[in-house]
């Protein structure tokens, strides 16, 4: 009798709530845990073959609970990394679909937001008013649509209507970062540091402003996180025709311990297979 008076109070607590959404949203920490595993994975090989499956079922887990903002983010960050380590670098064209996709799940969130989404196709001004509403608690949301737009932007660049949208993407990362600035091992300095740094300085690059946003990810992260070290090299070094310190960086990158920070051991994996490929190209750089 008493199981079943648990059974009616829970119930009425639950209101008009499906037993089916009660089992969808349990699955948040399972997936969370998931993705923490997958992102403090080192071996390359696996982590492809576990990510594409995974993301096929948040998708349908998305599919049953399209609200659900946790599922949305993870989509939007596996989508980001999946584009970023398996496709990119042999496939642009099917690194956009993906950053598409990624962004398009980020979007699903920010648009609940009434005045962004009033927002999202008027001018600079309007736009960056409307990221201004945006709490602390939209900063995995922000940072990982951004990171996608930006992304399929910076592989974009014969794209003039990806490029004109470079603006929007700033305003969201730059919102990030006054609300959160360590979020995602300072990821919001890593990506001002390659934007700044991956244009020569004849056609409006900083150089120099991309040093300082560089350094300032490194001290938030303490240079454990090394795709910080590969785009300062690949940006600034380059641009600014630094050799000295371009071999400094990549051989900090191939010489950290995948174990210095294990929550994004995946990531440094990442980083030392993309900076291998990039000091083969020294000689065609400098």
């Amino acid at each position: 009798m008493k199981q079943v008076w648990a059974l009616m109070a829970v119930t009425v607590l639950l209101g008009g709530c499906s037993i089916q959404t009660i089992a969808l949203r349990s699955m948040g920490g399972i997936l969370d845990n998931g993705m923490a595993a997958f992102n403090e994975e080192s071996d390359l090989q696996l982590a492809h073959e576990a990510l594409g499956s995974n993301l096929k079922l948040i998708e349908a887990l998305i599919k049953s609970d399209p609200e659900n903002e946790q599922f949305l983010i993870f989509a939007a960050e596996g989508y980001q990394a999946y584009g970023l380590a398996f496709c990119e670098d042999d496939s642009v064209e099917r690194a956009r679909v993906f950053y598409l996709r990624g962004k398009e799940y980020g979007m699903r969130i920010l648009l609940k937001n009434e005045k962004f989404k009033a927002a999202m196709n008027g001018d600079i001004d309007s736009f960056r008013d409307a990221v201004k509403t945006f709490s602390k608690d939209d900063v995995p949301a922000m940072f990982w649509t951004a990171f996608n737009w930006g992304s399929y932007i910076n592989i974009s660049r014969t794209d003039v209507e990806a490029l004109a949208e470079i603006s929007k993407v700033t305003a969201l990362v730059q919102r990030a970062a006054e609300l959160d600035p360590a979020y995602y091992h300072g990821g919001a300095f890593l990506f001002f540091g390659t934007m700044e740094g991956s244009m020569p300085k004849v056609l409006g690059g900083h150089p120099d402003k991309a040093k300082e946003l560089f350094e300032k990810c490194l001290a938030i992260n303490g240079g454990k996180f090394l795709m910080t070290q590969l785009y300062y090299a690949k940006t600034v070094a380059v641009q600014t025709q630094d050799q000295p310190l371009f071999e400094s960086l990549l051989t900090q990158i191939d010489t950290t311990s995948l174990d210095v920070l294990p929550e994004a051991r995946l990531a440094n994996v990442v980083a030392k297979e993309k900076a291998k490929k990039l000091l083969a190209k020294e000689s065609d750089l400098f």
